[in-house]
């Protein structure tokens, strides 16, 4: 197995997105963390459920019989499982892959085909997490599998990669026009609307246009503006702003809030 396996997605825009892999080393210490958080939350709510427990059985017993006692073990049982694979999904749903640990190790999961997981593959994960943890099951298909992926990657068709790390020697310069309609570009566009895989995009094609012919790059450029356009929802663009000058000053202002 390679130390930094990639693997490269083709985007509807024509533009190549290449992410690496996260690791077993990576994906251990996320998991590491989030059991530590984990097992603090289950510890709590114990805690909680202990002090609590004892007068209600004690009522429940003298109103309910014997039987109250089995259905507060059970309660708990359950509110325990959705506390462990509620965990997983609440983060990876909404944190755009991301838990507290993965956020740590600097990885995140994605689907196979480049997008943010939803509610479906990261329910899937988490159900099979327990399966992946006994006899270390997952960390065995980690390490020999070509795409680093567990049991619940293969069935909900996600993979984990490092997250993007920002660049000081970036292959590309921001020009005096883009650092100057950025400051205006915040009062007009919602920059919060961006996700990780479109500021991709759009470092990618920042990148690489030097590259490009003429003819490709204003067409690529104007699409990509276009569809920015759309997500950030600009109102009003001034005629004055070319479609590069205004990915620019969005690329500035993606990596302004991520700082």
């Amino acid at each position: 197995m390679h130390l930094f396996n990639k693997i490269k997605f083709s985007t509807p825009e024509s533009v190549e997105l290449e992410f690496t892999l996260a690791g077993i080393g990576s994906r251990a210490l996320g998991l590491l963390v989030d059991y530590h958080v984990l097992g603090l939350s289950i510890a709590i709510f114990i805690f909680v459920w202990v002090m609590i427990s004892a007068q209600i059985i004690d009522f429940g017993l003298n109103t309910f019989g014997s039987g109250f006692a089995l259905w507060m073990t059970a309660i708990a049982f359950v509110v325990l499982f959705c506390i462990y694979n509620g965990y997983f999904v609440f983060f990876e749903t909404l944190w755009q892959g991301q838990t507290p640990g993965k956020w740590i190790a600097k990885i995140r999961v994605i689907r196979d085909d480049g997008r943010p997981v939803g509610l479906q593959q990261a329910a899937l994960r988490a159900l099979l997490r327990p399966v992946d943890d006994l006899f270390f099951i997952g960390a065995f298909l980690i390490m020999l599998g070509k795409s680093e992926k567990r049991l619940g990657d293969l069935l909900a068709g996600t993979i984990v990669i490092q997250t993007h790390r920002n660049n000081k020697s970036e292959s590309f310069t921001i020009s005096p026009e883009a650092k100057s309609f950025y400051i205006s570009l915040q009062k007009v566009s919602d920059l919060s609307q961006l996700l990780p895989d479109d500021f991709v995009i759009i470092r990618e094609y920042l990148q690489r246009r030097s590259k490009m012919s003429n003819k490709a790059r204003a067409s690529l450029s104007m699409k990509l503006s276009e569809q920015v356009q759309s997500i950030i929802k600009i109102r009003f663009l001034p005629a004055d702003i070319s479609a590069d000058v205004l990915l620019e000053a969005v690329y500035l202002g993606y990596q302004q809030s991520e700082n």
